[in-house]
């Protein structure tokens, strides 16, 4: 029987079975069989250089280690002495990037609860999905963003909840309940296999999944893909877009600048313009972004003084080659193209960037292994097209789900990426394996498409996927475009496209048919959506041509 300090073991309970759970590699980092990661991470660098800075805010307001230790105790006493939290419950977080949001993390897993972080922007319906599937039994929120909480909490008044950043005259504010803790708290021993967080997928191909994560996982993350590949200095400010409630930016933006014992700036606004203003005014090293934002800023690099900036990490989409070789060239810097995912808490392919490579989403981090299988698992020659296979310290999870068996077999993670592998162990991506296009017996990859069309000036963004022809039973690439403000959609430029796209690739392979349209669909977290382009009518905005 596993350890456990949890006393509600909802989570353990509904962990996939033996047989279906992914094989761990743990031998080199060897963790204990006890460990709160809150400890491990947050705690010693408090006791040990608490004046450090730790968090920044754009209003010059800063954190130190000492500061969010205390915060984050006080929290905890607010959750087991006045809530009755007992460890194992979950806690659903809701807040924009801030120090409280912050705090509040750390002092769900000193209180030995389970964090389940929202992105800000989710409404109600979403939540509600979420409260029911992870059977939240306390809340900590903004109070700019209660309304959609309270709408999704209707029928469930059970739900402990307390908001925070409210006016100083609320009786029952979070902030309120605090200054009547010590500051003191006794972390909750939990064991390294305990569920520390539960984290939603962002819904890419339809209804999210609830990966779980032990405490042991929020380790494996910074001394693997932070500590290996990313190589961040004390004096290092980081600072992004993602929501902490995306992991990749719960580990860019808090995991990975405290476990180096750096500073992190937290934005609420972090938009391509906000994020060069604030890399030019706080003299910010490290940022965590997605691959449109890089093309966003390159645009305007030189409007600002920007030596500070000394390392960029790309993740969540596909990076192309045109947007690393143009940042480049811009600014001397090698963006760290990665891949990782909910499911596996973090990146577990990127290289650092000494071997980074134009075009390649590097080698696989260490301690994690990756390969390319065909579709019955096993491994295929170099060069080869495949499906992606992973393994390493951290692996799906998920919540009480029948998909576990899709994403997790013989022990491999299957991401769910075609990719292939050179001989020096160098990943290329090639499509999402729903994303791989047949036509006219052709395969054709989508974002090798896109990345032909993105080199174009006048395209803003781009999405391709596989249209069927129903009078000829084939199937056609059709390319979904945004165009850059001013540039007018018409028959010409469609053409004009279509052509620019056979000068780089084969030409069977460009689109036969081109969509204008006004955005293209995202999730809160920038992850390109494009099951709902598939098959979809053209929107009152678009053009099909």
């Amino acid at each position: 029987m596993r350890p456990t300090g949890h006393a509600d073991t909802f989570a353990e309970e509904r962990l996939p079975a033996a047989g279906a759970m992914p094989e761990l590699l743990l031998r080199q980092l060897g963790y204990p069989q006890w460990l709160n990661a809150a400890t491990e991470l947050l705690d010693r660098r408090a006791l040990s250089d608490g004046n450090r800075r730790c968090i920044l805010t754009p209003s010059g307001d800063i954190w130190t280690y000492d500061r969010l230790f205390d915060a984050s105790n006080r929290i905890a006493a607010v959750l087991v002495d006045d809530l009755g939290l007992k460890a194992g419950n979950r806690v659903l977080l809701r807040a924009p990037n801030t120090p409280m949001l912050a705090a509040c993390w750390f002092g769900v897993l000193k209180a030995g609860g389970i964090a389940v972080t929202t992105m800000p922007l989710y409404r109600a319906a979403e939540l509600r999905v979420m409260i029911d599937k992870a059977r939240i039994s306390h809340a900590l929120c903004d109070a700019r963003l209660q309304e959609e909480l309270d709408s999704a909490r209707a029928g469930t008044p059970d739900i402990r909840t307390i908001r925070f950043q409210e006016q100083e005259s609320s009786p029952d504010s979070l902030e309120r309940r605090m200054r009547a803790k010590s500051g003191r708290f006794e972390n909750v021993r939990t064991a390294a296999e305990d569920v520390a967080l539960i984290a939603f997928t962002s819904g890419t191909t339809g209804t999210p999944k609830a990966a779980m994560h032990y405490h042991r996982d929020i380790l494996a993350i910074c001394d693997t893909y932070c500590s290996r590949v990313l190589q961040p200095r004390e004096d290092d400010l980081f600072a992004g877009s993602p929501p902490l409630g995306f992991t990749f930016g719960l580990g860019g933006l808090l995991l990975f600048p405290v476990h180096a014992g750096a500073a992190t700036l937290l934005l609420e606004k972090s938009g391509p313009a906000e994020l060069l203003e604030a890399v030019a005014k706080f003299r910010v090293t490290t940022i965590f972004t997605a691959p449109l934002a890089y093309r966003a800023m390159a645009a305007a690099w030189a409007n600002y003084a920007l030596g500070s900036l000394r390392s960029c990490v790309s993740a969540g989409e596909t990076l192309p080659k045109a947007i690393w070789e143009e940042w480049l060239s811009k600014t001397g810097i090698k963006i760290l193209d990665g891949i990782g995912s909910t499911e596996m808490l973090h990146i577990f392919v990127g290289s650092p960037a000494a071997d980074a490579r134009a075009g390649s989403t590097g080698r696989a981090v260490p301690g994690y292994i990756a390969e390319i299988h065909d579709g019955n698992g096993y491994p295929v020659e170099n060069g080869v097209i495949g499906r992606l296979a992973v393994k390493g310290p951290t692996g799906c999870k998920y919540l009480d789900d029948p998909r576990q068996a899709s994403y997790v077999q013989n022990g491999w993670n299957y991401p769910g990426d075609a990719y292939r592998m050179d001989d020096e162990g160098y990943f290329w991506y090639v499509a999402r394996t729903d994303d791989m296009i047949v036509s006219a017996g052709y395969n054709i990859a989508g974002p090798e498409v896109e990345q032909a069309l993105i080199a174009h000036a006048d395209v803003k963004e781009v999405a391709v996927v596989g249209e069927r022809d129903r009078q000829r039973e084939t199937n056609y690439v059709k390319a979904f475009v945004v165009l850059v403000d001013g540039c007018p959609p018409t028959p010409e430029k469609a053409e004009e496209l279509r052509d620019f796209c056979k000068s780089r690739i084969a030409p069977f392979k460009a689109p036969r048919e081109v969509e204008f349209i006004s955005a293209l669909p995202r999730t809160e977290s920038g992850k390109l959506q494009r099951y709902k382009l598939r098959g979809a009518a053209t929107s009152k905005e678009g053009t099909a041509i």
